[in-house]
């Protein structure tokens, strides 16, 4: 399924149906009382998440959406049925903007949770509502009130516990595909992750956590070089900043800090997230080499943890140490 986290749409909440005009007509009764109704209520749009969908692909292929319209009044004081509702499913992640003045409406991300995001028109008078003692035959009514129109952009955020970040080919999809059941495209070049991939990290029986793994990262991805800028804000709502550092780069503590930069760069709230540092391709040093590269010491006493993604080598202990940090947040 093709991944789409932004698209742009119309909506139109139900027009209220209009109040008629109408007098009882019965037998031996020539001057019958106004019996008009009353319109119905134009339906609403509203916003639901589902669980299900993971992805804003159907938003591309469809533009409009319009709640139905309610019915006009009918006689005998019969109000107009109103309007069905229109739900639209959206995944958990969803932020609603209104497109015009960039106004945040609704931030969705829970299963099952719903928004209106536009009120049906109210239903007009029919003339039954105007008869009074001195008037008690009036020939007026209402026309239901206008549904809302929106332009509407929306963006998807990802939900996860623990976001990878690291340098194209530094190693996350690798990890990922080791420690869950996500099944990423791995190779051995740059930019192999095109879009967020999502893996469930089993910790116990009982007990896992999600991790965001986003395509890497390189100098000037806030001003949009590379593929970074597209999706960092993916990471945006999770607990735990992961940092992959390749060991057998030639200054780890630079290529930390550039992430870090970039990560800054484009919100300034990063800077405050919980952060941990993987020494990834641990399995391409000799045993001096991974000795040295355990001694090194990041800014801000950030604690880093040498591992092997292809070997295994320090991956079950770095599971225990995510989740750990994860329940001190």
């Amino acid at each position: 399924m093709q991944f789409i986290d932004e698209a742009k749409i119309f909506v139109k909440s139900g027009d209220g149906g209009s109040g008629v005009v109408s007098f009882r007509h019965e037998k031996f009764i020539p001057k019958g009382g106004p019996d008009g109704g009353n319109g119905g209520r134009g339906g609403d749009v509203i916003f639901e998440v589902d669980k299900q969908l993971f992805t804003l692909l159907d938003f591309r292929y469809k533009k409009k959406y319009f709640a139905e319209n309610g019915n006009n009044g009918l006689s005998s004081n019969k109000t107009g049925k109103s309007g069905n509702d229109l739900i639209i499913k959206v995944p958990c992640g969803t932020e609603i903007f209104n497109s015009e003045t960039n106004e945040l409406i609704a931030d969705l991300y829970e299963d099952k949770q719903q928004v209106v995001i536009g009120k049906g028109g109210k239903g007009g008078r029919g003339n039954a509502e105007f008869a009074t003692s001195t008037n008690q035959t009036p020939r007026r009514c209402e026309r239901g009130i206008s549904g809302i129109s929106l332009n509407l952009h929306l963006s998807l955020k990802l939900i996860a516990d623990v976001g990878l970040v690291g340098f194209p080919n530094a190693g996350k999809s690798t990890l990922i595909s080791r420690v869950s059941a996500a099944k990423p495209k791995i190779a051995n070049y740059p930019f192999t992750t095109l879009i967020p991939n999502l893996g469930i990290v089993k910790v116990d029986d009982y007990k896992s956590f999600v991790v965001a793994d986003m395509p890497g990262i390189i100098e000037g991805a806030h001003i949009g070089r590379g593929l970074g800028i597209q999706f960092l804000k993916h990471i945006e709502r999770t607990k735990l900043l992961v940092f992959l550092i390749d060991a057998t780069s030639e200054s780890p503590k630079k290529e930390f800090q550039t992430l870090l930069n970039e990560l800054k760069l484009f919100n300034e709230k990063f800077t405050e997230r919980k952060k941990i540092i993987l020494l990834t391709k641990s399995d391409l040093l000799d045993e001096k080499g991974i000795e040295k590269i355990s001694k090194l010491k990041f800014p801000n006493k950030i604690k880093s943890f040498v591992i092997s993604s292809v070997s295994g080598f320090g991956i079950e202990s770095v599971i225990k140490i995510i989740w750990k940090n994860l329940q001190l947040i």
